[in-house]
């Protein structure tokens, strides 16, 4: 088909790419083809919570893990084989509670039943993190639903994507904002620390020889500074050592995470440095006085997160299997 009129050849340009217009995600892309799916996700993980009450904060942080690095598409979930060394096995993937992983493969079992090859494991694992920041005491998620499946998922990627116990407040926005987050949507997003819990070596540097001045650092309560120090005080025999994120209500999800934020009780030194620097300080100061306020900026944030860079139609593909591709090739 032969086209002369140059506008003519920009609209057949423009309409055939227009497929990210068909596969926009929406609440009920499943509807039709697996109309099980929200209800099979809600009574596996609630079931899988109830039974271990880590499940929550670790189906979040695995989402935040697999969104941050080229969007919500499960590759964080791919296991490496002889051929390739993926993403999971990134150092700073390691401490990645197994919870979450567990959590995903069991409604990915059961859907592969119910919607064969229908229900791809990116929506799964938004799915299940949604209904845990619920069934935990946190808001109700409107989640959007139509990603792909990733194709790849390289170990490499990981690198430089995540905010580490060492960095400083700048360094720390400068990777959110890259990703399109403004400074108080990252205060809310790190609200989820809320729940769940971080390994001693995270923040081991604030109890042991912090200073010449100092053993411990001086942002900590002192209470507090003595709890951890006992808690940790082998955590180089034993990695598995760890505390919980939120010392008060350390499974509910709500505001407790920012008032404590005031009274020293912030684990990591990036949670402290939330509280005093400057840009940060004051969207601490307001979701610790209002826990309504932190709910819907942190639904709206995570919302956002979970929608970041998702592939669509042929940019992936529904995973049979969520811990390997379909194909090696």
């Amino acid at each position: 088909m032969k086209y002369n009129n140059p506008i003519t050849v920009f609209l057949f340009l423009s309409l055939s790419f227009l497929p990210s217009m068909q596969n926009k995600l929406t609440p009920d892309y499943y509807k039709k083809t697996c109309p099980t799916f929200l209800d099979t996700v809600r009574r596996i993980v609630n079931e899988k919570q109830h039974n271990t009450p880590s499940t929550a904060a670790a189906t979040l942080r695995l989402l935040f893990h697999d969104c941050m690095v080229g969007g919500c598409d499960a590759s964080i979930l791919v296991t490496s084989n002889a051929y390739n060394k993926a993403e999971r096995d990134h150092t700073v993937n390691l401490p990645l509670s197994g919870d979450g992983f567990d959590a995903v493969l069991r409604v990915k079992n059961v859907l592969e039943l119910e919607c064969p090859n229908v229900v791809s494991c990116a929506d799964i694992l938004a799915a299940s993190a949604g209904e845990l920041v619920a069934n935990s005491g946190g808001p109700t998620l409107t989640v959007q639903f139509g990603r792909k499946d990733s194709l790849e998922s390289k170990i490499s990627s990981s690198e430089n994507q995540f905010p580490l116990p060492n960095m400083t407040m700048s360094q720390v926005i400068t990777l959110f904002t890259k990703k399109g987050f403004s400074v108080q949507e990252m205060v809310a997003l790190i609200g989820a620390h809320t729940i769940g819990m971080s390994h001693c070596d995270q923040f081991a540097h604030r109890l042991f020889g912090f200073s010449k001045t100092s053993e411990t650092d001086p942002a900590y309560s002192p209470e507090y500074a003595a709890g951890l120090r006992k808690l940790c005080e082998n955590y180089t025999k034993d990695s598995n050592m760890a505390a919980y994120n939120d010392v008060i209500t350390p499974v509910k999800f709500d505001n407790m995470y920012f008032k404590n934020l005031r009274r020293g009780l912030g684990l990591l030194a990036t949670d402290s440095a939330l509280f005093t620097d400057p840009r940060t300080k004051p969207f601490v100061e307001t979701y610790a006085d209002d826990e309504g306020k932190f709910f819907q900026d942190f639904s709206r944030a995570i919302e956002k997160l979970s929608a970041l860079d998702v592939k669509t139609g042929k940019e992936g593909e529904v995973r049979s299997r969520c811990d390997s591709f379909n194909s090696l090739n």
